[in-house]
């Protein structure tokens, strides 16, 4: 365990009841085909859940955020960005991150602008609590910004009823069928600054399912995104249906992106660059608190 930084502590949620050894564990995740291939082998009882019952939910990430906060699933994907608002409640999995080499979210407009232009627009972005909301604060320190669902961003700076727009999801891939053009990629910025890749969602789970759970879900989990990888074109096309209109080739390129071998374990460069993000989205005063890096292991 490692800890950064410093700030002042909030209250924390009382603690739910014990759990038996075999559980029912609610897993989130946000309905994009990465999250979807990681968890096919689990939705086609293709893993064994050593006795527990798993139950995927779907939601958008900033929903999942919230819930987290709330203490609301066993289990759940969720924004880096978020992890230290639910760090007395969650740890993070070893196992299902979604990290970026090179590539990230981007931020588009309609036409060529600088980041100094940018800066000065209202930006429409997919929630507050996103890593990438984060990650564009450290380019551009505060900015005007306006939540709307992810899917929505397109579309809604095509029609010029916002200036520029941060993409997230499959986004990352369409926005030229949308006549926009990148300004940045938060990915590449990030390698740049860093030399690291970004991480950008991961997995945690409630720290009061007790050590045995935890232990069975980190297994289950590293077998199912094995799984995936073994059988590739299955999980693919489960995946699909979650693509929201994006044909096989984008979905496969997509899960391509993040869904590695950063997303089977962090290593030691996902954990350093998990450590760093945080510790300069604390010193920003994004968080509440000191954040506590912990992994289940």
């Amino acid at each position: 365990m490692s800890r950064i930084g410093g700030g002042s502590v909030p209250a924390a949620r009382v603690p739910g009841a014990s759990v038996p050894h075999f559980v029912r564990i609610r897993i989130g995740h946000s309905p994009d085909p990465d999250d979807a291939f990681m968890f096919w082998a689990l939705a086609a009882a293709r893993v064994d859940t050593r006795g527990h019952d798993f139950e995927q939910v779907t939601a958008d990430i900033q929903t999942l955020n919230q819930w987290a906060r709330a203490g609301r699933l066993e289990v759940t994907a969720l924004s880096l960005a978020a992890y230290p608002f639910v760090q007395d409640d969650y740890a993070l999995l070893p196992h299902g991150a979604s990290i970026g080499s090179g590539y990230g979210p981007i931020v588009v407009a309609c036409t060529p602008m600088s980041l100094a232009e940018l800066g000065e627009e209202e930006i429409v972005v997919p929630g507050a609590l996103t890593t990438s909301f984060l990650a564009l604060r450290l380019v551009l320190g505060d900015f005007r910004y306006r939540e709307l669902p992810f899917e929505q961003i397109p579309e809604e700076v095509a029609s010029r009823r916002a200036t520029a727009g941060l993409l997230i999801h499959e986004g990352q891939l369409t926005f030229e069928s949308h006549g926009l053009v990148k300004i940045l990629d938060l990915g590449e910025w990030w390698l740049l600054e860093t030399g690291l890749p970004l991480p950008l969602g991961v997995n945690a789970a409630r720290r009061d399912l007790g050590e045995d759970v935890l232990h069975d879900v980190c297994v289950v989990l590293k077998e199912a995104i094995d799984c995936a990888l073994e059988h590739r074109a299955e999980a693919l096309e489960y995946a699909l249906q979650f693509g929201r209109g994006i044909d096989a080739a984008v979905a496969d390129r997509f899960v391509s992106m993040y869904v590695n071998e950063l997303t089977q374990d962090y290593g030691d460069e996902g954990r350093k660059a998990v450590t760093e993000f945080l510790r300069r989205g604390e010193a920003l005063g994004a968080f509440p608190r000191p954040v506590e890096v912990d992994f289940i292991s």
